[in-house]
């Protein structure tokens, strides 16, 4: 086990890479830990869990929801759980989302930590503190930012995952590289899943790159005000048609990466749309797809990064370098309606 520490504004975080679920009895009480989980995972790894105090919630984004967090604050009440008490929240983005939030609002906050078992989860959704639910169909709309107290990376914990989840993580390994590793895109253009999945060494140095990589953007800008804006790539559109279409949230952003390629076309130049999308496509994500575009430019009026009659949105001057515009909502109004559904080649 590999342990290496991070510091916010407010607390550190320890990172334990080339871990086991089994190392989790050093870090924290048995006694006093309580892990969340969900069916999949549970179902995926049932002897991890036993001697641990466990909830098992439904899986799957529709379950992000204030009435799941009622349920869970509900049995932790029932269990015991005190100021003292540490929650573990085990499995995918959902499950770290749910129990970051949780955390931070049962007895106005305790200690947690994430087992992160799905890439999306360990390269992205279990870092940097931003934990939430979604109302309705939009995404992420009531949260804190909160930092976890360590991430505990298994790579085992990957081996139950069905294909579709490699993809959905890989969109969030693909738009790092396209906003600050074009080194990273370059590796990725070279491989394949099956590079990744045959060589166990490989796949820990590509999760831990990204890890880091995005845990220094957040050290410098905890509270997105400036570069950690730029992790947004692909997530503005992506988040307007997620929950329309109940997506999976990689598919989302690999649409959204590949319309906000396009704009940057016109705003600043971009010269490598086709490189993004073949990217995307390796990796089997979608890139063009039908949408109801006026119900996703109404969902998107509510993004949290909205302000007043602008947007702000981010665009790539290059491979590796992003950066955020401001867009007034009638323009980009036009540009995603006029934005033409086109083919690879």
């Amino acid at each position: 086990m590999q342990k290496r520490s991070y510091q916010f504004s407010n607390s550190g975080v320890d990172y334990f890479f080339n871990a086991s679920f089994s190392d989790l009895k050093q870090i924290t009480d048995p006694r006093y830990t309580f892990i969340i989980t969900d069916e999949n995972v549970f179902q995926a790894h049932t002897k991890r869990f036993k001697n641990w105090n466990t909830i098992v919630l439904k899986p799957g984004e529709a379950y992000k929801v204030q009435a799941t967090v009622d349920t869970i604050i509900q049995q932790l009440i029932a269990m015991g759980a005190d100021r003292t008490s540490t929650l573990v929240g085990v499995g995918g983005g959902v499950v770290t989302d749910l129990t970051g939030y949780v955390a931070s609002i049962y007895m106005r906050g305790i200690r947690f930590g994430f087992i992160p078992t799905s890439i999306l989860a360990m390269v992205d959704a279990s870092i940097g503190g931003k934990n939430g639910i979604d109302i309705g169909v939009y995404k992420n709309m009531v949260g804190v930012i909160r930092q976890p107290s360590f991430l505990l990376y298994d790579l085992a914990m990957l081996q139950s995952l069905p294909q579709a989840e490699w993809e959905n993580g890989f969109a969030e390994i693909i738009k790092h590289a396209c906003i600050k590793d074009a080194s990273m895109f370059r590796h990725l253009e070279e491989a394949t899943f099956r590079t990744y999945r045959a060589k166990k060494q490989l796949l820990g140095d590509l999760i831990k790159r990204n890890a880091l990589l995005k845990t220094k953007v957040v050290q410098l800008d905890e509270f997105e005000k400036g570069d950690r804006k730029l992790l947004n790539f692909g997530h503005t559109l992506g988040h307007a048609i997620e929950n329309m279409y109940e997506l999976a949230h990689g598919h989302a952003i690999s649409i959204g990466m590949t319309y906000a390629s396009h704009i940057s076309e016109s705003r600043t130049g971009f010269k490598h749309t086709a490189r993004v999308t073949s990217l995307l496509d390796l990796y089997g994500l979608p890139t063009y797809a039908s949408f109801d575009r006026k119900q996703a430019f109404e969902n998107l009026l509510k993004d949290k990064k909205k302000v007043r009659n602008e947007i702000g949105y981010v665009l790539l001057e290059r491979i590796g370098k992003a950066v955020v515009h401001s867009i007034g909502i009638e323009e980009l109004r036009s540009i995603i309606t006029n934005i033409e559904i086109r083919s690879i080649t």
